[in-house]
């Protein structure tokens, strides 16, 4: 295995196949722009994606936020990220913040947000863009951009109504309301809730459990996942036969069904 990437504004920890990315810049509440940050998740899917020996990927925050998303100073002030005319801001989205979406929608291994406060805009976008969104109880989910009187231009849109559907996502979006974890979980942006102490403890069990799988086939369940929501049946049964062929003849396979069968026969 390589050496973890090098980041810049994120600390990344590696243990039994998971590897854990923290947003390190609570000083401005891990916002995405006028950070590191993007690059610094880019870099890591990109590694993780050369590096078959990982099986899960967690990403949090550190400090009180998960992340606010942009920076709003700067966009009071036109500066940074925000400065321009429209031709520079188009650029400078695809070229910043929409690699985000990009580089985790190509992410080859599943992904769990540990959502450990406040999810805010960008912020709350990047947690629909992971698999799966465990929440502290200090957590808050708003899809705010119409408030600012801007659309959400990291993808957020298209990525939201597949999570809870149209409706739901609508609502939220055009009101830009902002809702705590306990209403997350009730429409399916979440999938657990617990006290802060014990976030992290439920995300790395989840995280362990998945990744005592063998991580080659696990690795081919999530392209098959991505797969079927953009494929056709037929031809995402001709993907399956292709893949299945794949995983019989990996020795990952032949392990995992002689353990079974040495559990079935105790």
């Amino acid at each position: 295995m390589s050496s973890l990437p090098t980041l810049v504004d994120s600390k990344i920890t590696l243990n039994n196949k998971v590897l854990t990315l923290t947003f390190n810049r609570h000083d401005v509440r891990n916002a995405l722009t006028g950070t590191a940050i993007a690059d610094d998740i880019v870099n890591t899917v990109e590694w993780i994606n050369r590096t078959p020996e990982i099986a899960v990927l967690i990403i949090t925050g550190e400090g009180s936020a998960f992340s606010s998303g942009g920076n709003i100073k700067d966009m009071a002030e036109r500066a940074g990220d925000f400065a321009g005319d429209v031709q520079a801001l188009e650029r400078r989205y695809r070229e910043g913040i929409q690699r985000i979406p990009l580089a985790l929608h190509k992410l080859e291994v599943p992904v769990i947000a540990a959502v450990n406060g406040p999810a805010i805009g960008a912020g709350f976008d990047i947690a629909n863009m992971c698999d799966m969104r465990i929440a502290s109880t200090k957590a808050k989910f708003g899809e705010t951009f119409v408030n600012l009187g801007i659309i959400p231009g990291d993808g957020g849109a298209w990525f939201m109504q597949r999570l809870i559907g149209y409706q739901k996502a609508a609502e939220l979006t055009f009101t830009g309301r902002v809702i705590d974890a306990l209403e997350a979980k009730e429409i399916g942006v979440v999938l657990d809730v617990v006290e802060p102490e014990y976030l992290l403890e439920r995300v790395q069990k989840l995280a362990n459990e998945i990744a005592a799988k063998p991580v080659a086939s696990l690795r081919l369940t999530k392209r098959l996942m991505k797969l079927a929501q953009r494929t056709e049946l037929p031809d995402f049964l001709d993907i399956c036969a292709v893949f299945q062929g794949m995983c019989h003849n990996n020795p990952e396979h032949l392990n995992a069904v002689n353990t079974m069968i040495e559990k079935l026969a105790k």
